[in-house]
C-alpha cells in the first residue's frame, strides 16, 4: 500500500534530498545577507534629516511588510518581464527575500537603537564625539545585544519560508521533494524527510542564537562592571 512507509525508498531518495538541502541553506544564507544590508539601508532612510525621504522610505517599508512574500515572488518573477526586467528564478528569489525580510530587520535595528538610553546620545553630543564614533564605539555595542533575538528569529523565518521559492522553480528542498513524489507517485517519504531536515536544522539554529544572545549579554555585563 502507498500509505506504508518504505525504508528502501526513503534511503534511495535521501541523497537527492540532502543535495537539495544545500540549495536551501544557500538560499537562506544569501537571502539573509541581502536582507541585513537592505534593512540597514531602510533604517538609514528613515533617520535622515529630510522628512520627505523619511516618509517615503517608511511607506515603502510598510507596503512591503503588508503584502505576502508569495505575491512578491510572483510579481518579481512573472510580472517583471512585462516591464523589461527578466530575472532568473534564483535572482528573483534572492531579491524578493532580501527586500521582504529587509523591512523586518530594519524595524529590529530601529528598535535596538531606540533601546539605547537617550542619556548615552546626549553624553556623546556633550563630549563632541563624531557621529561615526558615537555609533561605532558607544551606540552599536549596546544596540547589538538588543537586536540579536529579532535578527535570529528572522534568520530562522527565512529558512522556513524557502519552500515558497519552489513556486517559481527554485530547486530547493521542497521543490526536490515534490519532484521526487511526482516521479515515483509517492509523497509520504519525501515530504516526511523534508519535515525532519527542517526540524534538524531549525532547532539547533534557534538554540545557537539563544546561546549567542546569552554570551553577548554576559560579555556586556562584564564590560559594564
Amino acid at each position: 500500500m502507498n500509505s506504508e512507509w518504505k525504508w528502501d525508498f526513503a534511503f534511495q531518495i535521501l541523497p537527492q534530498m540532502l543535495w537539495a538541502t544545500l540549495n536551501t541553506i544557500m538560499a537562506a544564507g544569501i537571502g539573509y545577507a541581502i536582507a541585513a544590508i537592505v534593512g540597514l539601508l531602510f533604517l538609514l532612510g528613515q533617520r535622515t534629516p529630510y522628512k520627505i525621504i523619511n516618509v517615503m522610505v517608511r511607506e515603502i517599508v510598510e507596503f512591503i511588510r503588508s503584502t505576502p512574500l508569495l505575491i512578491q515572488l510572483f510579481f518579481v518573477y512573472f510580472v517583471g518581464p512585462q516591464f523589461g526586467i527578466t530575472l532568473s528564478a534564483w535572482v528573483s528569489a534572492m531579491i524578493t527575500i532580501g527586500l521582504h525580510f529587509g523591512t523586518y530587520l530594519s524595524e529590529v535595528y530601529r528598535g535596538a537603537l531606540e533601546g539605547v538610553p537617550k542619556t548615552q546620545w546626549e553624553a556623546c553630543r556633550a563630549l563632541n564625539f563624531t557621529t561615526l564614533y558615537t555609533y561605532r564605539r558607544i551606540v552599536l555595542p549596546q544596540a547589538f545585544p538588543i537586536a540579536i533575538p529579532g535578527m535570529g528569529n528572522y534568520l530562522v523565518g527565512i529558512f522556513k519560508d524557502t519552500p515558497l521559492l519552489s513556486t517559481i522553480g527554485v530547486a530547493e528542498l521542497f521543490h526536490a521533494a515534490t519532484a521526487v513524489g511526482g516521479y515515483h507517485y509517492r509523497y509520504l517519504e519525501p515530504y516526511t524527510i523534508v519535515g525532519i531536515i527542517f526540524l534538524i536544522l531549525s532547532v539547533p539554529a534557534a538554540m545557537g542564537i539563544r546561546k549567542l544572545e546569552r554570551s553577548v549579554n554576559k560579555a556586556q555585563g562584564k564590560v559594564k562592571s
